[in-house]
């Protein structure tokens, strides 16, 4: 099986193949077009900023490959912010994403002086029935750090509750997208790789 990881101009690239790894997975950290479309699995991780990362992204016409993608394809953090429709976190207030998902990307605002801004640390994940969490214990803890979040909608398959309920994934045909990191999240994050990879 042939995994591909996005290279673009994001972070935290590294610690998802270092998750791969862990699960006896060589995967490919490539932004070569050729070779994302020809992978069996690819991932679209990161962390970074909506506005710049979609310029990069239309200037190297990646955003035409993702979203031509036939292949499960795995959006992370800011990947999965950037499939969405629009995002707020542009200097002129919106930025047009790359439409995968119909949901919108919000920044949080805080509702009490407790509520702080980035959403940072473990917290439960209420999730559908969905091939990604197969195995999964009720209400499991995930790792997250953001600040910006998409709204629930059509495509949401899980939601997490912080200052108000916002999508924690995402599904829509082959595409599929979490909010928090599993590769932070120990033996919960490890098992929605592991089920990610084996999908058809």
């Amino acid at each position: 099986m042939k995994v591909v990881i996005i290279k673009y101009n994001a972070g935290n690239i590294f610690s998802v193949d270092y998750a791969m790894k862990r699960l006896g997975v060589e995967a490919e950290i490539t932004g070569d077009i050729e070779k994302i479309k020809a992978a069996d699995k690819v991932i679209f991780p990161g962390v970074g900023e909506a506005e710049t990362t979609m310029k990069y992204l239309r200037e190297h016409r990646l955003d035409e490959v993702i979203r031509g993608l036939k292949q499960p394809t795995l959006g992370i953090c800011i990947g999965m912010q950037l499939m969405c429709k629009s995002s707020e976190e542009a200097a002129s207030g919106n930025v047009e994403c790359l439409g995968i998902f119909d949901e919108e990307v919000k920044l949080f605002i805080p509702d009490a002086h407790i509520s702080k801004v980035p959403h940072m640390g473990w917290n439960t994940v209420a999730a559908k029935e969905n091939p990604l969490f197969k195995g999964l214990p009720a209400d499991p803890y995930f790792y997250y750090v953001h600040s910006y979040y998409a709204t629930v909608g059509k495509d949401t398959i899980a939601t997490t509750d912080y200052i108000h309920p916002y999508s924690a994934a995402l599904a829509k045909e082959n595409f599929y997208a979490v909010q928090f990191h599993p590769e932070k999240s120990g033996s919960v994050g490890e098992t929605v790789l592991k089920n990610f990879l084996e999908l058809c």
